[in-house]
């Protein structure tokens, strides 16, 4: 009963529009003082601080300063004028260059918030102006942003490997197929948009402009091969690997294209830190849940009930599955990660559940949450890029959600398809 009441008012608070990490520690000291008493407030400030301060955490706020300095030096815009001449040819092509440069964005942000601001505030009022519909330009970079989650670096999965104590690195790399494999469905999807209401072909294919943009771009291209070959090369942790992507950007931006200034960098580390602050302030509230939840022996219990049910490893993901869908309603993924994972893990050990594996579900589960409303942060976002009505938009985006959720159920059902590098490279 104290559960359910203590879930109750986590998504009342949530309701009335309290800040998510705000409710989430409002909750979890009111639930810690009623059933253990005022003695356990001294250990708030030690638990929240501990909870935030654990190293591979150290990642996230490097990899969202990577991606600020990224955009603010024009890397963005580079990548986007080689994508354009390679892509800009096939009917549509811009919606493809949409998609594939938001996949090679994410490789450096690992934000899908992130990869929709900096790149849709180019790329949208560019398809609008080429002709595209203001809701199918919203809806195509939205969810190629979201899919370029899956892809390494990813926030979503280094607060995955905390919260489940699992590979920070075999997650990243069993993100790979899948995310190339949707982002080629998805471009797929946009040539049959194309094909069907008759959007423009750019520009002839001209190869001296695909080398051209190319060279100017060589440099931002760098940047995943340095963060990702050092980080798979075993030549740097994931927590390494994000600061080396900030030395890289800085480098790359200041010293090889000169467009990095004082000004640039300082509205970068204000951008970074206010993002920063927004998910490790949930962290820290979440930790204090954390030690409730352990201490009441709720994971266990839940694993008990549900093995009682059914021991079948994929009617376990079924119904989790279904589970995460419903919580992706209503919670941004940073939080539903910390509030759900913790209570799940020792049901999918108890099953068999490779943790690496199910953090590659978590995360597309998530992700699809944050294309549906009512929460639906990064549709949001797009949607006021596009300045387009978000339902207009989800009539349209319900397409490319349906890409996302087939690739849900083969990663699911088909676990040779995240976990096939992974065990050819780690096991």
């Amino acid at each position: 009963m104290t559960i359910l009441l203590m879930f109750l008012g986590l998504f009342a608070l949530i309701l009335i529009n309290v800040p998510i990490a705000i409710a989430l520690g409002v909750v979890a000291v009111v639930t810690m003082v009623a059933t253990q008493g005022s003695y356990i407030l001294p250990n708030v400030a030690l638990v929240m601080f501990g909870g935030a301060t654990k190293f591979p955490l150290i990642a996230i706020p490097l990899f969202i300063l990577a991606g600020a300095i990224m955009n603010s030096t024009g890397l963005s815009q580079r990548l986007i004028a080689f994508a354009s001449a390679l892509f800009g040819f096939v009917r549509g092509g811009l919606a493809m260059v949409n998609i594939g440069t938001s996949l090679f964005f994410a490789e450096i942000s690992g934000s899908a918030v992130a990869d929709v601001a900096a790149l849709g505030s180019i790329l949208i009022p560019s398809m609008k102006q080429k002709g595209y519909p203001a809701n199918f330009a919203a809806a195509v970079t939205s969810s190629s942003a979201t899919l370029a989650v899956i892809i390494p670096p990813s926030i979503p999965m280094i607060l995955y490997a905390v919260m489940s104590d699992s590979s920070v690195v075999q997650l990243f790399v069993a993100g790979i197929v899948p995310g190339v494999l949707g982002g080629g469905m998805m471009m797929g999807l946009a040539y049959w948009f194309a094909l069907r209401y008759d959007y423009p072909v750019e520009e002839v294919f001209q190869f001296s402009r695909v080398w051209h943009t190319f060279k100017e771009a060589a440099w931002a291209l760098l940047l995943p091969v340095i963060i990702l070959g050092g980080i798979f090369g075993g030549l740097v942790t994931a927590t390494e690997g994000a600061g080396l992507a900030v030395v890289a950007a800085l480098f790359i931006g200041g010293v090889i294209y000169r467009e990095m200034n004082w000004a640039h960098l300082y509205h970068s580390i204000i951008d970074g830190a206010i993002q920063t602050a927004v998910v490790m302030l949930l962290v820290a509230a979440s930790a204090l849940l954390g030690v409730y939840l352990t201490e009441s022996q709720v994971p266990q219990e839940l694993a008990r009930q549900i093995a009682s049910f059914t021991d079948n490893p994929y009617v376990v993901l079924g119904l989790l599955n279904i589970f995460l869908l419903v919580i992706g309603l209503f919670l941004h993924s940073a939080a539903a990660i910390i509030l759900v994972v913790p209570i799940v893990m020792p049901l999918i050990h108890q099953v068999g559940i490779d943790p690496v594996h199910f953090g590659i579900i978590v995360t597309l589960n998530l992700g699809i949450g944050q294309q549906t409303p009512p929460v639906a942060s990064v549709l949001v976002t797009a949607c006021s890029v596009a300045k387009a009505d978000i339902w207009d938009v989800t009539r349209v985006n319900i397409y490319f959600i349906g890409v996302l959720f087939a690739m849900l159920m083969l990663v699911t059902y088909v676990p040779i398809v995240p976990m096939g590098l992974v065990e050819l490279f780690y096991r």
